[in-house]
Order: structure tokens, then sequence, then C-alpha cells
């Protein structure tokens, strides 16, 4: 299976998306009105619409194998609480933020809302989404992976969880690899350090016939750039943005470390390492012998290189590789009937079976330790169990927990290309780390206050 930069963003949305230009408040508060499902049965809803137990949801309309997991999940759900009425609603993709925020804005929210991971930050410090740190139990909170958590928390608080989540790593064609004697990396801490990765790229060249070797998914758009690639600033020791209280890009997105990074990122592509990647299929044609990529990448991978295929963690610029993470997440709003029986579906969605029938659907990592060590991809021996690791094990880190993400995965985004392109690292990122100090600024790094998160 290939894909275009537009099926990658259309498909692969659970792993990550950017906001994209809303609707007038307008036109979206009186589009909320008429949502299927809003304020009447829904398709799973058969009790009286009086019902006292009753879940009233929002899910994003993304690939048609998560809906009829989702649609299936609900039904056996509902098997076993046949009291409860349960009304779905799907939400556009390409409008379910400007949506959301519509609905807040007039009341409207539902009891369960799901939401991509970035967008958890300002639902919660806008005050739409209720903690969950009271009403989840301790033993399956503990059954998350870290990074599951990690994503889900603001401010000290828990108010997301997925049910599933994202890997990334350096696929590798064995049989090349082997041919040039690379090191094979066997686990997270014997990622390759940067000079290593820099000379194995040299002599893979030398065996190619055009000297490109590496595919970067240059391809891929929007927010690919800083899910793929902050990881490379974190392992050199920069961010996007400082994360203490009250820190700004400035000094961090520009700093020496970050700088250092970007620029090994541009001198692969200057030196001619890098494959553009055009028709998507650099990795699957056997054009390159690495390939910057994730969790979705393996079915096509592999049923390309069989056998042949790899998965090794990204290389480390400074004391350990650092891998990317994120999903979309559930949440209960504010306005919740009952917020102790959303509680229970999300409870329910968290089962190992439940979590791996999501997993088999769309391939993320499964979200709980439990079903980790069921699955076969993920769990003992499995051929992705390097990405469960990097998540069981503190290699990845969260995007930066702040309602200015969106402006901060811009910024990265822009500069990247402009870097791509011949732009001076520090001059490139320093733009990006004004852009968004900006943004903390005139937010006043978005204190808490009455009707926010709390």
């Amino acid at each position: 299976m290939t894909m275009t930069h537009m099926d990658f963003r259309a498909a692969l949305a659970p792993v990550f998306r950017l906001p994209v230009p809303a609707l007038p408040v307008l036109a979206l508060v009186l589009a909320v009105a008429l949502l299927p499902g809003c304020g009447r049965d829904g398709e799973h809803g058969s009790m009286a619409a009086d019902s006292a137990q009753r879940i009233e949801i929002w899910a994003h309309a993304g690939r048609e194998e998560e809906r009829r997991t989702l649609e299936a999940q609900i039904d056996r759900f509902r098997a076993e609480r046949p009291e409860v009425r349960v009304d779905l609603t799907w939400i556009p993709e390409g409008s379910y933020n400007g949506q959301v925020q519509a609905a807040a804005l007039a009341g409207r929210l539902p009891d369960l809302l799901e939401f991509d991971g970035p967008y958890l930050y300002s639902y919660a410090w806008q005050g739409h989404l209720r903690p969950l740190d009271d009403l989840l139990p301790a033993g399956l909170r503990e059954d998350l992976l870290p990074s599951i958590a990690a994503q889900g928390t603001y401010r000290g608080r828990l108010y997301g969880i997925g049910t599933f989540d994202s890997g990334l790593g350096l696929w590798g064609n064995r049989t090349r690899l082997r041919a040039v004697g690379a090191r094979i990396p066997d686990d997270p801490g014997d990622a390759w350090s940067g000079d290593e990765f820099d000379a194995l790229l040299e002599r893979l060249a030398r065996d190619d016939p055009d000297g490109q070797v590496l595919d970067l998914k240059l391809n891929y758009t929007g927010e690919w750039f800083s899910y793929a690639f902050s990881p490379l600033l974190q392992s050199a020791g920069g961010d996007l943005v400082d994360r203490a209280p009250g820190g700004l890009a400035s000094g961090t997105l520009d700093g020496p470390e970050s700088v250092a990074a970007m620029a090994a990122v541009q001198s692969w592509i200057r030196r001619g390492r890098v494959d553009p990647n055009l028709d998507d299929a650099a990795f699957t044609r056997s054009r390159v012998a690495l390939a910057w990529g994730g969790h979705w990448n393996f079915p096509g991978y592999h049923a390309a290189l069989g056998d042949d295929l790899l998965l090794l963690p990204l290389p480390r610029l400074g004391e350990a590789t650092v891998t990317g993470q994120g999903s979309w997440q559930w949440g209960i709003t504010r306005r919740a009937r009952d917020p102790e029986l959303a509680l229970a579906f999300i409870a329910f969605l968290l089962r190992p079976e439940e979590v791996l029938a999501m997993s088999e659907a769309n391939g993320g990592v499964p979200a709980t330790r439990s079903a980790v060590r069921k699955s076969e991809l993920y769990g003992p021996g499995g051929p992705l169990r390097l990405f469960a690791r990097q998540l069981e094990e503190g290699y990845a880190r969260p995007r930066p927990r702040t309602p200015a993400y969106p402006v901060i995965s811009d910024a990265f985004a822009r500069a990247f290309q402009d870097i791509r392109h011949g732009a001076e690292p520090v001059q490139a990122l320093g733009w990006a780390a004004r852009r968004i100090d900006r943004e903390l600024r005139d937010n006043r790094h978005y204190p808490e206050v009455a009707g926010t998160a709390r």
C-alpha cells in the first residue's frame, strides 16, 4: 500500500493533525444546532428520549475501519448496559475543532468528546473538560502507557485518555544495511549516534546510483514536521519551546542544540542523501535503504520487503534517542450529565480486547500495558515491539502541553521548509521562536483564570 501526502492526511488523522481554517463562528453555531444525533435519538439510541442514563458522544469521522470498530464497541457496551442510551455523532475531521468551539459557545457540548491530543490543552484551559483524576480507578491508570498519561495531562491534572498511541522510528532494508557492514541497533538504548548515522549514509551512498539513501517523508505536510523532527531537537538537548512555567521559544528553539540538530538535517539534504519521495515509494521501491516513519507504514513496507524489513530507533544527537507520540483521546466535558457513566464507557474501551480491536483497525500502538502484552505486533517478539518499548521506557516526549501548540507546530513546520530549501537554521528557527513568543506573551502564557482549567 502506498499513499500520497493527501492520502496520508486523510487516512492517518488518528496520529496527528493541525487545525484547519475554521468557518465563521456564527455559521458553526448554526451547524451545531443541526448536527444529527444532537438532542434527539442517535443511531445507537433505543430508549426513551428522557432516559436518565444517557451518554452523548462526539467522535471524529476518520477511517472507515475506525468508525466501524467504534460502532461495534458501542453495540457491545449497550449489550452489557441495556439501560443506557448511547447517542453517537460523527463530526467531519476538517471542521472538528471549529464545531467543538462553536458547540461550547452555544452550550451544546456532549457528555463525551474525542479530540486530537494537542487540542486537549486548549479545551482544558478553556474549561470545557472535566479532570478525570477522581474518577479513574488506580489500577486502570497504572495500566496506561506512560505516554498516554503524559499526553492527557495538563497542569498536573489528567483530562484525556487515548485507546491507542503512535510509533515513530527508522525503517531499514536489512540486505542493504548488511552489505555495508552497518551495526544494527537492538533497542532504543543502542541507537546510532549522530556521527555513526552520518557515516552510514555515506557508506550507503557509495553503492547507490544517485546517492539518495534516506527518506524523510518530505512529501508529507503540516504536523508531520513537528511530530517527526522535534524529537531530533530534543535528543540534541533542544526543544520547540522552554517547557518551564513562563518559558519561551527564544533561546530554546533557536538555541545551539536545536540549531545543530536542524543543521544536521540540512546537511543530509544538501549532500544529496535524501530522496524527495514525490511518489511516496522511495522505500518500497528500494531507492533508499532507510526511511523516517511510523506505525502506519508497516503494512506497505512489510508487503514490499518481507523479512528484509527492519524497525530501528531514530539516531541520537545527544545522550539518548527520543521519539514522537500522540493520538486521539477521550475526555469528559463539564456539561456531562453523569461523569461516572461517561467514565464507565471509557473504561470499557480500555479493556484489553477493546484496545486490541481498535489497534487492529488503525494499526496504532495499544494504549495499555495489558493490551500490549497480548498484541501479536507490539508484544514480546512482535515486529513492532520497538514502538511499544519506546513508549513504555521513557523515550517518548509529548508535544508541548500548551494551548499555544498549534502556533508552535505551524511555526516550526515553516522553519523546517525554509531550512530544507537552504535558509540558515539559526535564522529560520529564530523567526519561528519570535512568532511563538508573541503568541505566548499575547496570551500571558495562558494563566488560570475563572472559568478555565482547574
